[in-house]
């Protein structure tokens, strides 16, 4: 897709400090990082998001994962980190070709912040497991 940022970036029109390339993915050093280490995983084909994925793009993406983390790891040794993908613009997607942040994790500072309040009260074992079979049926439609 010649209008993509991350599409340009694996075709080498705009540069980027690669991390990690093979047919199927391209790693590199997210421009604006949280901490040291952010880097983002990218597949080659353009796929906007994790709805649109076909599987073998997402089994390719995701067996490279681990291979990124730990390599983030090793170099240095965060506390932790959080791998994290928005989805549509509403999720906080900004670019329109599915992406997963690697962030490592050093301390509480760092500025990546997660609070959510939970709606337990809302769902009970019943209603948890209707929506269950709702997303069951949809698997087997």
């Amino acid at each position: 897709m010649n209008d993509c940022i991350f599409c340009k970036i694996i075709d080498g029109t705009i540069p980027s400090v690669k991390i990690y390339e093979d047919e199927n993915v391209y790693a590199f050093m997210d421009v604006a990082p949280l901490t040291k280490g952010h880097t983002l995983l990218v597949p080659k084909q353009h796929v906007k998001d994790l709805f649109e994925m076909p599987e073998e793009v997402a089994k390719n993406l995701y067996a490279v994962a681990p291979k990124i983390a730990n390599a983030i790891k090793s170099a240095f040794n965060p506390a932790g980190m959080n791998t994290i993908n928005n989805n549509g613009s509403f999720a906080g997607q900004t670019v329109f070709h599915y992406h997963l942040h690697f962030i490592p994790r050093y301390d509480e500072t760092d500025g990546l912040k997660f609070k959510w309040e939970t709606k337990q009260n809302e769902f009970t074992p019943e209603v948890l497991q209707q929506v269950a079979s709702q997303i069951t049926d949809s698997l087997n439609a």
